[in-house]
């Protein structure tokens, strides 16, 4: 059905509007998630039916580099070549591609405090993620580390400081679109400051204006000018707007992102299937809302059911003129000018990513330069009967990858010493006073990012803590410790370094709080 201005109160329609049902209006304005590692006839209809060409694919749709630049092939070949391939290669535990040279975590960069490396590492990321098919890396996270119990953000923000944390995370980016790769800062407002995790439940930041302008506003108003796309947060801010979230909030991203700022990008929600929002207001209401609000595409990453929800019901706003026309106009503008600026390229991987080698060890040096002492640690001599004690598996929490296998950790350490592995299922059930006391030096390996309990905080007292996820574990565990921010490859290697003597652990930890 062609859209029909005479219907609705909304404002006459450009030509271009005018000529576009309101059901392809609709699927433009969306980002969905794909089912499976390959695009079958019926979801290639479902895509050409509802006129979808964005899309984000995450690790469950990956097996390796052959399979993927196919899939992202006919992805294109079926959406065209405006098409937006989108990915969360952050860095880090927060990566979809694991088998390409592997990123450092933000705040390992933060920790190192180079710009030249940050505009290094995006560079890398985005020639590998660009070799794969994809135009759109939504990455780098501008959220500030400033509250140590934040369950969500943790290693992936480049600190707790505004200003340093902007210069490296907009060093990054630059090396990013410097590639051709386009990329997304989030979480706009700001999601450092909270202690809810959005994916679960709607967290609130009580803050006054002038607090936000001066914390979490600041990389963001910094980034203005440079990020071409910024990704929403499930967030209320009360000070700002007591009803609704930022997702949903028109003060917020018309009102101070688009009117008070000028941000001239695109507006991309987070995932709108997450429980802050679904569970709350459901999918095709919150995406009507978004919309009308001021955002320009809804990441619809719900159930296929979801997708076709926020279909219809964006396709009746649209046909009702619940969101205006003049606004509809430069959403699709702003998009297809992202589109325009990182075409999506068809690329095979072998003969795309030339710098593959040079890539990997920039990665490593990276992880190396991030390597962070906290209260003195010492590294028992190589050949030293050590006891190695870690969370036998880790699965993904839904936002990172699944941590480190206990086996890499002990085969890593059984390379320098001869040890002794004690796993625990449930960090909390474990009897600390159980180990033996048989003289080895024992070594907490920390690789999930729960944060430990007060019970554990009291009771565990290794030799050594080898932090390999979550900074702030090292105030849970009164001990020394290694931090690394992540548990790569590159980085696990990192840590032997240091073990046999090789290198030194230099980095500064980026983040106020931590005592020296």
């Amino acid at each position: 059905m062609t859209l029909d201005v005479k219907q609705s109160n909304a404002k006459p329609m450009t030509d271009s509007v005018v000529n576009l049902s309101a059901k392809k209006i609709a699927g433009q304005l969306i980002m969905i998630r794909m089912p499976s590692t390959s695009l079958d006839a019926e979801m290639a209809q479902f895509l050409r039916d509802n006129h979808i060409r964005a899309v984000c694919l995450f690790r469950q749709n990956m097996v390796d580099a052959q399979q993927l630049s196919k899939f992202t092939s006919d992805l294109r070949d079926v959406m065209g070549p405006d098409a937006l391939i989108g990915i969360d290669q952050e860095g880090g535990a927060v990566v979809r591609a694991t088998w390409v040279p592997q990123p450092p975590a933000a705040m390992s960069l933060g920790a190192s405090d180079d710009p030249a490396l940050c505009r290094a590492v995006g560079a890398a990321v985005a020639r590998a993620v660009k070799s794969l098919g994809f135009n759109w890396n939504f990455a780098p996270v501008l959220d500030l580390n400033n509250n140590l119990d934040n369950p969500v953000i943790s290693e992936r923000s480049f600190g707790s400081d505004p200003q340093k944390a902007s210069r490296l995370a907009l060093a990054w980016m630059e090396g990013s679109l410097s590639e051709g790769v386009a990329c997304c800062v989030k979480h706009f407002p700001g999601h450092g400051d909270t202690n809810v995790d959005s994916h679960r439940d709607l967290p609130t930041v009580n803050k006054s204006r002038a607090e936000l302008d001066a914390m979490e506003f600041a990389p963001f108003h910094i980034a203005k000018e440079a990020a071409p796309a910024m990704m929403t947060a499930h967030i209320v801010y009360p000070a700002l707007d007591a009803d609704y979230p930022a997702t949903m909030s028109k003060k917020i991203l018309t009102g101070i992102l688009r009117d008070e700022w000028n941000y001239q990008g695109v507006v991309i929600t987070d995932g709108m299937d997450m429980h802050a929002i679904a569970g709350r207001y459901g999918a095709g209401k919150a995406a009507v809302i978004a919309l009308d609000a001021g955002a320009d595409l809804v990441m619809a990453l719900g159930t296929r059911e979801t997708q076709i929800e926020t279909l219809a019901a964006l396709t009746d706003a649209i046909q009702s003129g619940q969101i205006d026309a003049a606004g509809l106009q430069q959403r699709l503008a702003r998009i297809a000018r992202l589109t325009q600026q990182y075409p999506c390229q068809q690329t095979g991987f072998q003969i795309a990513y030339q710098t593959e080698a040079q890539d990997v060890q920039l990665m490593a040096e990276g992880w190396k330069r991030g390597l962070t002492p906290y209260h003195n640690p010492k590294a028992p001599a190589p050949g030293s009967k050590v006891r190695l004690v870690i969370s036998a598996n880790v699965v993904s929490d839904g936002v990172s990858e699944a941590g480190i296998r206990s086996e890499k950790v002990t085969a890593m350490l059984s390379e320098i010493y001869d040890v002794d592995t004690v796993q625990f299922d449930r960090a909390n059930e474990f009897d600390w006073s159980a180990l033996p006391d048989d003289g080895r030096f024992t070594i907490l390996a920390s690789t999930i990012r729960l944060r430990y309990s007060e019970k554990i905080r009291r009771e565990w007292k290794p030799d050594l803590h080898l932090v390999l996820w979550n900074p702030f574990q090292s105030l849970d565990i009164q001990s020394p410790a290694l931090i690394t921010y992540g548990f790569a490859t590159p980085a696990i290697a990192a840590v032997a370094a240091w073990l046999r003597g090789d290198i030194v652990a230099d980095g500064k930890l980026p983040v106020a709080g931590f005592d020296a």
